[in-house]
Formats: structure tokens, sequence, C-alpha cells
């Protein structure tokens, strides 16, 4: 009976991961096509105690390839007690004027206001009501921005009817197996990212890299309903966007879109981030997104529970290793594609250690998530 039940669970896991890896080549590749640019952005970027990495981000923002004239960058300061502030100052040769409020053309620092239990929405809220241009876009203070990310974001408006657009996002940094197993579990969700898409199923995004409308944030009335989550300013929007019109949500499948970020430096901080991470799945709306999330619990923890199955003869070791193998050959099929599309296939080559050691990892996190609280910024949250 046991065994039957984990060969189910195993079988329900290989269809869906299958499903999202075909999806992930059913979206196609976007190529510019060298139109003049016409789109009008408001960048936002909130940030706090993000000194270390502003002057990356900073730099990435001075050599973006796109009229000046058609974007504005409105990073918000959520109560920063480091030297973030001067740091963007210092490199825009800035001083601070009155009222909280610092602009050199097309670039300004506003305080977060904060109304709620999540202060990064309250810090993009807080900028969409002050920014004066259309489309928004969302990235994070440790990114690092592409020369050509605006000119891909405005030909894909030009040429797609579009009301919302999910962006590529990657990690970068050093080659420790600590780096390479936090990246290749982010190319994971990457490529169901994509895939979700490329089944019209889509049901995850990152706020990274993330595109709307201010008329359709306004329309679904923003985050309301969602601020008592700390988190999940890109995932519940993303759900009410394709409940107001999901033909016009779509994913800009491009190299020259892709936003790089750094992984955490820690495991007390990835731990900490996978938490955070987990607070959000509770809420979805999404049943299709609730049903992933459950798929992929039940996947990992049939994956240990074979350990003692085995060792106390509930199923043999041949019925184990079968679907052990099955799960890891799904789940490389799905990096493979997705690594491919970021031109990080050298990762797989720590693929099967951290294959082993991935279940370990998510049912960890999965039981952490029940009983403890996290932090994120030096703040702590509950579930």
């Amino acid at each position: 009976m046991l065994t039957t039940l984990v060969i189910i669970i195993i079988l329900i896991y290989l269809l869906i991961i299958g499903l999202l890896t075909y999806g992930i080549d059913r979206v196609k590749h976007f190529k510019l096509q060298d139109l003049s640019a016409k789109t009008k952005f408001s960048v936002i970027i909130p940030f706090r105690n993000e000194a270390e990495n502003l002057p990356n981000l900073l730099a990435s923002i001075s050599t973006l390839n796109y009229p000046k004239s058609l974007f504005e960058v409105i990073l918000v300061d959520d109560e920063s007690h480091d030297s973030s502030v001067s740091t963007i100052e210092k490199f825009f040769g800035e001083k601070s004027s009155q009222n909280n409020f610092t602009q050199l053309d097309n670039y300004r620092i506003i305080k977060n206001k904060r109304t709620s239990n999540s202060p990064k929405k309250a810090a993009i809220s807080s900028a969409i009501k002050v920014s004066k241009y259309n489309w928004i876009i969302t990235t994070d203070a440790d990114c690092i921005l592409p020369k050509y990310w605006l000119n891909t974001f405005d030909e894909f408006i030009q040429t797609k009817s579009s009301n919302c657009i999910v962006a590529p996002v990657t990690y970068s940094g050093e080659n420790s197996f600590f780096n390479r197993f936090q990246t290749l579990d982010f190319l994971s969700l990457q490529g169901a990212t994509i895939g979700g898409f490329g089944i019209h199923k889509p049901f995850i995004c990152n706020g990274a890299n993330f595109a709307y409308r201010k008329i359709s944030f306004q329309n679904v009335n923003g985050f309301e309903g969602n601020t008592n989550v700390a988190s999940g300013d890109d995932i519940f929007l993303l759900e009410k966007l394709l409940k107001q019109d999901a033909k016009k949500v779509h994913y800009l499948k491009s190299k020259k879109a892709v936003i790089t970020t750094k992984p955490v430096k820690d495991f007390s901080s990835l731990v900490q981030q996978r938490l955070r991470w987990a607070s959000k799945t509770s809420r979805y709306k999404n049943a299709f997104a609730k049903g992933i999330g459950l798929i992929v619990l039940f996947g990992n923890l049939t994956c240990l529970a074979l350990i003692p199955f085995v060792l106390f003869n509930l199923t043999s070791l041949r019925i184990a290793s079968t679907l052990m193998f099955i799960k890891l050959s799904i789940d490389f099929l799905l990096l493979f594609k997705s690594s491919r599309f970021f031109k990080q296939e050298t990762l797989l080559l720590s693929y099967i250690f951290s294959g082993i050691l991935y279940p370990f990892f998510a049912v960890y996190i999965a039981f952490l998530s029940v009983f403890k609280s996290y932090k994120w910024k030096d703040r702590t949250f509950k579930y």
C-alpha cells in the first residue's frame, strides 16, 4: 500500500515537472528589432541598508541604453540606518534637499510611508503614487540591470498587447558549492516560471524584474488584501492581474532582459530567505500554484521517506532507486532547459550532489515554516 502511494506521488511529480519543462520551449525568444523607443517607464527600487550593493546597481542604471527623457528612477528608502542614502547622493553628486526628497534629472529618493505589515509593498505603493509614467517596473537594490533592459521591455510592449510583463532573473556569485546550490534552486524556479507561461498556467514571478501598467495596478486596488503578508509584492499582484485579464500577462523571454542578483552569504540567511518565500505559499489564491507547491513538497518528502522504507523492508531498494532516479532525471531536464537559456550550463556539474541534498533542505524549510517566524532586513515577521 505504501509503495503504491509513493509510486503515485512520484508519477504525479513527473507529470507536473514534465509539463513545466515542456512549457519552457513553448515560450518564444524575443529579439530586439531596433525600434524607436516610445514607452515611458517609472523604475521603482525599494532599499533598506543596501550601501554595499547600491554602487553596482547605480552603475548599471547609469549605463542603460535608453533615452533619459523616457524613464525615471524612484529609489524608496525603507528606514535605512546605514549609508545607503548618502551612497546614492554621492553617486549622483547631489545633496539631499528639503522634504526628504532628492532629485537629479530623472532620479529621485523618497521616504517609505509604511502603513502595513509589508514594508516593501508600502514602498512600491508610495513610489507609484508619485510616479510620472504609466508603465511601472520594479527591481531590487542588490540587482544589476543589463544595458538594453528598458529597450527590450519597450519593444515588447510595442509589439504585444500587455498589461503585465514577467521577466527573467538569475544569480551570479563566487563559484562555491553553496552558491551553486542556491543558483540551481533559483534556476528551477525560473524554469517553472517560464514553463508556467508556456502551458498557459502562469503562477509565479519575481519582483526583481516585474512590469505592469499603473492603471492596471490601480484597477485591482494594488496590494489591498495582501498587506498582512510581508513578502509577495510580486506573486499576489500577478494573481490579481491574471484574474483581471490573463491574455495580457506575458513572459519576456530575452537574454537582454535578464537581471542579475546575488545569492545569500551563509546558511542562516538562506534559511531566512526561504522561510520568507514559503510564507506566501499558504496564501496563494491560484489553485494551480497551490497544487504545484503541494506536489513539490510531497515529491521531496517522498524521497526522504524512501530511506526508512528500504531500511524497514517496506519497499525494495530497486523500487526506491528507480523512483529516485525518475525524480532526479525530470528535475535535471527542467534545470538543463533553464540553465541553457541563462547560459549557466556549467552549474549542472554540481547537480547530482545538489539534487540529493535538496529534498532534505526543502523538507527542513517546510517543517520550520510551521513553527518559526523569519527575519527580513533586520525585522522579524510572523506567518
